[in-house]
């Protein structure tokens, strides 16, 4: 697609208020393939200023109306999949295949949900002698990640829309492309001028600036524990809400029950797929100790088959930083038994798949997100040490059990101190509430828990 020169609000791509301009590069191969204005203060201030006013009419329309421009928005994004899967390739490097499974496809069963949800929720209630009306919080800031350019738009937007918010959305610099797609596509589905605005940027300037606006009523944001931390900080002191989906450091705990074969490889492959950026990605594997020789054997030889079929890093600072976690995982006395710190290939942002056995607990690559494709394995005595392993981070945003008896695994994932846990391989479920315990965040994406984070109540007694 053709990069747009402008910023979208209230309706019209707009000339930006400044003349900086981001490069988008191709991280496979280096190449620059657009370039978006850098938003300022006052592209943001227009943006806010334009979901403010468009506020009033789009709360008051009917819930059936919002679920039908939330159709109409489903249906262009099905429309433009092909354009949305290659978008992200270019921009993110993932291979075509994974952007078309999931970087356009995962969107679409989104905004379908909650063109569902919107219809059929009950937005007022009754509770005694009271009536109980849930309202829309008002204007939100979006401030969206790159490693799910699309989705993590849409995860935002449309349970927003849904609940009668309007929203300003400023994503990741690395990927703004498939962001304006989205623009576009909101455009051609009928909402309603100001509901939707886009003011492309970098973080410290237009993120901010959203983030402080004294007219945005929730901030909603994906990325990094540290960021989330500041924007906290900064919702806090204007007494504004916030919805903090951060980092993780899930633990993928391979009971002795199970099936060791496919429990690795399955985890091998969470890891792996999106290059390891994933928040919540299995990156400890915790195998107890009489199986673990072998399941370090088959982790590497997993891994070992990702050679070619995993995409670059984002950029070259995370390739640096991926890289550093590799060095490090070496110096602190980690077996690297696939893989390592130097550069498959002499040209992209590319990280070798990579395996490290005789991993403890306290070591830095057991203990912070690395974002990238690489995998700890740990050894656990019995079930009581492996439990202490998977709660022992500052995280809690997602994990994985196998047992060979699902209610074990079940007995065991309630103990996790984490949001989300697959039971043996345990598939997506757009209506299921995402989100993090501890350092991984505040409030839930997705489903009818997405949506209420997007409402607020007023009771009426009678």
């Amino acid at each position: 697609m053709k990069a747009h020169d402008g910023m979208y609000i209230d309706g019209a791509w707009r000339p930006a208020a400044g003349r900086d301009a981001i490069d988008v590069v191709n991280p496979a191969d280096e190449q620059v393939i657009g370039r978006v204005p850098a938003g300022t203060v006052e592209d943001v201030d227009a943006a806010v200023r334009a979901a403010r006013t468009a506020l009033p009419a789009w709360a008051a329309t009917p819930p059936a109306e919002r679920a039908a421009r939330l159709a109409a928005l489903r249906d262009v994004l099905v429309a433009r999949k092909d354009e949305i899967a290659e978008t992200v390739t270019a921009e993110l490097g993932a291979p075509l295949a994974l952007s078309q499974k999931v970087h356009a496809a995962v969107p679409v069963a989104v905004a379908g949900s909650y063109a569902e949800l919107a219809a059929t929720y009950a937005f007022e209630e009754k509770a005694g002698n009271s009536t109980i009306h849930h309202e829309p919080v008002g204007v939100v800031g979006a401030i969206t990640p790159w490693n799910y350019p699309l989705h993590q738009i849409v995860a935002k937007a449309a349970p927003a829309l849904a609940a009668g918010c309007t929203i300003v959305v400023k994503p990741a610099e690395d990927t703004p492309l498939v962001a304006q797609l989205f623009a576009e596509a909101v455009h051609e589905a009928g909402i309603p001028a100001g509901v939707l605005n886009l003011v492309t940027g970098v973080g410290p300037v237009a993120g901010q600036a959203l983030a402080e606006h004294p007219d945005v009523d929730l901030v909603s944001f994906t990325g990094s524990t540290a960021v989330g931390r500041r924007i906290g900080a900064i919702a806090a002191g204007a007494v504004k809400k916030v919805a903090l989906e951060l980092g993780g450091k899930s633990a993928n705990v391979i009971l002795p029950s199970a099936d060791l074969a496919r429990a690795v490889n399955v985890g091998v492959a969470n890891v792996m797929s999106n290059s390891g950026q994933t928040c919540s990605a299995w990156t400890r594997m915790l195998v107890h100790r009489d199986q673990y020789d072998e399941a370090a054997e088959l982790a590497s030889t997993a891994a070992a088959k990702y050679g070619d079929r995993i995409g670059p890093v984002v950029n070259a600072t995370q390739q640096a930083r991926v890289r550093g976690y590799i060095e490090k995982g070496i110096a602190e006395g980690a077996r690297l038994i696939a893989g390592g710190p130097e550069s498959p290939r002499e040209k992209g942002y590319f990280v070798s798949p990579t395996v490290f056995a005789d991993v403890t607990p306290g070591m830095t690559i057991a203990q912070e997100e690395i974002f990238g494709p690489v995998l700890s394995v740990l050894r656990y005595e019995d079930e009581k040490d492996a439990l202490r392993i998977a709660n022992g981070t500052v995280y809690g945003l997602a994990g994985a059990v196998w047992a060979g008896d699902e209610a074990e695994a079940v007995a065991f994932a309630r103990r996790m101190e984490t949001g989300q846990v697959d039971i043996n391989g345990g598939r997506f479920n757009p209506l299921a509430p995402f989100g993090g315990y501890k350092q991984s965040g505040v409030g839930r994406e997705l489903g009818v828990h997405g949506l209420a984070e997007y409402l607020q109540t007023k009771s009426l007694q009678f």
